[in-house]
């Protein structure tokens, strides 16, 4: 009996044949990095609200990516979708001594600095600790990956009031920064921002997603006052919109 990842392989492969599926057959590695993306959000979105049906549909958004990506190696005998398979269990198997080995570790902490340890080995051609953080990520998770990494060697703060102390030393640097080097000043603040809240175990990331949303349902209850008051809201003075935004607070938009 044909198993269902064997039969997602070959439904790919007839999409991807000369009779098969026009669009697919067109795309290359490159043409589908938007749609990796956008699925990996989705998913995510699916992971936030808890929804068992849109988690598991959106994993298997994720899977077809996967297996399409593999298949246009196997066409130009690259590799294919068992070598997927078989690389990263072995990478498990070997970053997972621990488990898989002879050797135990007492905590979370220490399996990530054996991971890296072991990581490093496996990465010969790297030469820093910071290389392999990907540039495409989403610049609050960069920024954070980044500091991580240099965390996990020792280069950070004992405790997260030194990161704190340095957001406070960067906020006075934006305050007091000419106009020609306020951007950079604004970006070196925001890096601080970001090591504090990893320093408390945060993701800045989902903590600026968290407060965008807050902000946004917050501004549609602002709106929607002003439309049952009568209001245009565009025209709206700004202290008018502030007593708006106090009254969607007040209302439980907060």
């Amino acid at each position: 009996m044909t198993s269902p990842i064997e039969r997602l392989r070959k439904i790919v492969v007839q999409l991807r044949s000369p009779n098969g599926c026009p669009w697919d057959r067109e795309q290359t590695h490159q043409s589908l990095k938007p749609h990796l993306v956008e699925e990996c959000y989705e998913l995510i979105d699916a992971i936030d609200a808890g929804n068992d049906k849109e988690l598991k549909e959106e994993l298997g958004d994720l899977l077809l990516q996967v297996v399409l990506h593999s298949q246009m190696a196997a066409e130009a005998s690259r590799f294919t979708l068992d070598e997927v398979a078989t690389a990263i269990a072995d990478k498990l198997v070997n970053r997972h001594p621990h488990v898989f080995g002879e050797s135990r570790l007492p905590n979370s902490e220490a399996v990530l600095r054996q991971w890296e340890v072991i990581k490093r080995s496996e990465k010969h051609e790297r030469r820093s600790i910071l290389d392999g953080v990907p540039k495409g990520l989403p610049a609050l998770a960069r920024a954070q990956k980044i500091q991580t990494k240099a965390a996990r060697v020792g280069f950070d703060w004992d405790v997260a009031d030194g990161a704190l102390a340095k957001v406070r030393e960067e906020l006075q640097e934006v305050e007091s920064a000419a106009e020609g080097c306020l951007a950079e000043e604004v970006g070196d603040l925001l890096f601080a921002v970001v090591n504090f809240a990893r320093k408390k175990k945060l993701d800045a990331e989902q903590l600026l997603n968290e407060a965008s949303g807050k902000f946004a349902a917050r501004f549609r209850a602002m709106e929607r006052l002003a439309q049952e008051r009568g209001l245009e809201f565009a025209s709206l003075s700004l202290p008018e919109m502030d007593r708006l935004w106090d009254d969607a607070k007040a209302a439980g938009q907060r």
